[in-house]
């Protein structure tokens, strides 16, 4: 087992795998790409192809997917962005033009993902097409292209958790070259792992447990795609499976975003709303379906 690391290995060694020389990102003639953002750009292509199949298979338009693509990827981002500047407006007030500068990170997904069906309600209404409908196609690229992109904070070594020493415990070096110091809590300071003079820290990989979630769930609307009882019933599927996942493993990571002068993962509420949400929703429209076809059997 290899016990020594330089300060761009990544290691989970309850499963014995050592990662030498992870890069974060790459040069092209002098320009700097980050990996993130090439892995971001994988996921939301992957994801557009997965609605586009959805489409075709529910005998949609395909194109329709396409079309609004474009306009979700750009206002996705933008959302993702005013999200996270919101609620760490701290890091910004002083120097207002660095919220233009994405290449520091600075995104948060459920912005995002709030961006993305603003967008889509807006697009259905002008293209004269049901929301519910086409939303129901697109979740499951939604949560495919999440999935993926957590591995851009994997290249990153960022969005993990406390300290663990379980199966799929991660190993990083202690060094503020390729982590943050922010993300670093006492818990963790006080379980670094020394070995011949060298630091390191073991967390969650709390995106490694999100991009699991998410294939799973994506599985799930896969399969149950053909068995909804109504429209809306794969978007409920979403917003309840997605935000279970995400309250628990908001609440074991260490980059949380809090509501203004509170100590509430601003995230984590939004989760749990989203869940409570989806099942009300579920069961009130099922009531009314199963209403409906008790009159429609006594008339």
């Amino acid at each position: 087992m290899q016990d020594i690391m330089n300060h761009m290995d990544i290691a989970f060694p309850n499963l014995g795998f050592y990662l030498n020389n992870v890069p974060d990102g790459f040069n092209i003639f002098g320009f700097r790409i980050a990996l993130y953002g090439v892995i971001i750009g994988i996921g939301v292509m992957c994801g557009v192809l997965m609605a586009a199949y959805v489409a075709r298979r529910e005998n949609m338009d395909p194109d329709l997917v396409w079309d609004f693509a474009i306009y979700a990827i750009i206002f996705s981002i933008m959302g993702a962005r005013v999200y996270y500047v919101i609620f760490e407006w701290d890091m910004y007030k002083d120097n207002p033009v660095s919220i233009f500068n994405l290449r520091n990170g600075g995104l948060a997904i459920y912005g995002a993902v709030i961006a993305a069906f603003l967008t889509l309600f807006i697009y259905t209404r002008v293209k004269k097409q049901s929301f519910l409908q086409l939303v129901d196609v697109c979740v499951p690229g939604l949560v495919l292209g999440q999935a993926i992109g957590r591995w851009g904070n994997f290249t990153n070594r960022e969005v993990f958790g406390g300290y663990t020493d379980n199966l799929l415990a991660m190993r990083l070096p202690y060094d503020f070259s390729v982590i943050r110091e922010r993300d670093i809590t006492a818990d963790i300071k006080a379980h670094i792992i020394t070995v011949n003079g060298m630091d390191y820290i073991q967390v969650h990989p709390t995106f490694l447990y999100e991009c699991l979630w998410n294939l799973a769930l994506l599985c799930l609307m896969l399969v149950y795609q053909k068995h909804k009882k109504f429209r809306g019933e794969i978007w409920l599927l979403y917003l309840g499976g997605y935000g279970l996942g995400r309250f628990w493993i908001e609440g074991i990571r260490t980059d949380q975003l809090y509501l203004t002068g509170t100590t509430i993962p601003v995230s984590q509420l939004l989760a749990i709303i989203c869940v409570v949400v989806a099942v009300a929703a579920d069961v009130v429209v099922r009531i009314r379906i199963y209403n409906r076809q008790r009159e429609d059997r006594n008339i």
